[in-house]
């Protein structure tokens, strides 16, 4: 056997390999990278000149204010998820392992995670809306009109229905690593003359941190992106960036904006990308220990 059949045997093997990952890869090339190439081109190419004109157009006010929003439901829905989440995911993984509410729980959670979009602003409206059934129980009963500020059509609203599916989505990606606790370093640590609070404060804590932080960044990374649910609710106004996007591209008010629309699409790679690259950190982390 020659070198060059020896080369060839080793191309083959590994054409074979990767064969299995060509739809795959055909699915990334088609949905990720030629729209990010789009749009990364059309943020910076108007009418086939370079310019920077559209990124210039991210830093006046609409969009600033947009951006702010954005950050605000992202952060305060991933803060709240991530606590919520963290002490639901804590209580189901202290529960027995072949309970039916552990097996409930975490089947209604992954169902909820994914649970979003048309559906749930419905079910807020049908509930809390202006004419929901919770609303009209409550001006019955009280005589307070919950829904009359129409706080659940602006952001404080978003913040509500964001967290919805938020605190489901912490309790999946966080059991993991609650899971990764090994009993032998409780047992050690009791035997070493500790308390639970100390056991807590100086080993369960410091590992979980990068966990914890890694999962809140993921549910940053998910509300930040999370369009479906916004466009359902907000009817009128852009608060997030996701719904100026909606408005750049079909607004009938002021034409030509697609273009601004295109900035728009790339801020949003970008902070998605900063904020899915600290997690993969936190993640390798963590995975130290978790291994």
């Amino acid at each position: 056997m020659t070198v060059g059949d020896g080369r060839s045997g080793a191309v083959a093997r590994r054409t074979r390999e990767l064969l299995p990952l060509l739809p795959f890869l055909t699915v990334v090339v088609i949905f990720l990278l030629i729209p990010t190439v789009t749009v990364v081109v059309g943020s910076v190419y108007a009418d086939g000149v370079f310019s920077l004109q559209r990124i210039e157009a991210l830093f006046s006010g609409t969009a600033l204010a947009a951006l702010a929003d954005s950050v605000l439901l992202s952060g305060a829905t991933a803060l709240l998820g991530a606590v919520f989440g963290a002490v639901l995911a804590w209580l189901i993984v202290n529960s027995p392992a072949t309970s039916m509410v552990r097996r409930a729980v975490l089947s209604l959670c992954s169902v909820l995670a994914q649970f979003g979009g048309v559906a749930l602003a419905f079910a807020f409206l049908a509930t809390a809306g202006i004419n929901g059934v919770l609303t009209l129980w409550v001006q019955q009963l009280f005589g307070w009109n919950m829904a009359g500020s129409g706080w659940l059509y602006g952001l404080g609203g978003l913040i509500l229905v964001y967290t919805y599916f938020q605190i489901p989505l912490m309790v999946i990606v966080f059991i993991p690593a609650l899971e990764g606790l090994r009993a032998q370093w409780r047992e050690a640590a009791v035997s070493l003359g500790a308390s639970t609070w100390a056991y807590w404060r100086e080993v369960a804590i410091p590992l979980l941190t990068p966990a914890f932080l890694g999962s809140a960044l993921l549910l940053f990374a998910n509300a930040f992106a999370a369009y479906a649910t916004a466009a359902a609710l907000v009817s009128q106004g852009s608060p997030i960036v996701p719904l100026l996007i909606r408005a750049s591209l079909v607004s009938e008010v002021v034409l030509g904006q697609e273009g601004f629309a295109y900035a728009l699409a790339l801020e949003m790679i970008v902070v998605v990308a900063l904020v899915m690259g600290a997690y993969n950190l936190l993640v390798r982390r963590s995975a130290r220990w978790l291994s």
